[in-house]
């Protein structure tokens, strides 16, 4: 009798351990490659459900800032502001989106830009691409090599995903 109950106990704190480890339970910022599912880092996220995405253009050379919005699994970029008219840049807002110019900056406002997910080649010489959370800047580049190609997207991890994972830094 008294192997049995220990062998239900042990059987009950390895289902329990089992649940700990490997149930999805944290909302995050993943960042994986671009072309497969292997997660090279993360954010925790915590209530904030916005954030940026700032990078130095390789052309002309100013800041650019892309900012998103978490809704659901999607990505919804709602705003973008850059110095300069130049390759890659837009030179007007599309639809009910709302263009303005205040002390040199550029803004395209009240976007919504619906996406599952951001390929981003992290930046080599001059990009520098930054993630901002909650007031808080990750250089992409001191977590993730430069030159790779990442997926950013919401995701829920488990608890043996995130040790295995680096959290940006």
């Amino acid at each position: 009798m008294k192997a049995i109950l220990i062998s239900a106990i042990m059987l009950i704190i390895l289902f329990v351990s089992t649940l700990i480890f490997f149930y999805p339970d944290r909302q995050v910022i993943a960042l994986t490659y671009e072309n497969e599912d292997s997660l090279l880092a993360y954010v925790p996220l915590k209530k904030e459900e916005t954030f940026q995405i700032q990078y130095t253009h390789s052309i002309h050379l100013s800041e650019v800032m892309e900012s998103y919005q978490l809704s659901g699994n999607q990505i919804i970029q709602t705003e973008l502001s850059y110095k300069d008219f130049a390759v890659g840049m837009p030179s007007n807002a599309e639809g009910e989106e709302v263009f303005e110019e205040k002390n040199g900056t550029y803004y395209i406002k009240n976007m919504n830009r619906v996406f599952p997910f951001i390929d981003v080649r992290i930046g080599q010489v001059r990009a520098n691409h930054r993630l901002i959370y909650e007031n808080q800047v990750y250089t992409l580049s001191e977590s993730i090599k430069p030159g790779t190609w990442i997926r950013i997207s919401e995701r829920t991890l488990t608890l043996w995903e995130q040790w295995k994972a680096a959290k940006v830094q």
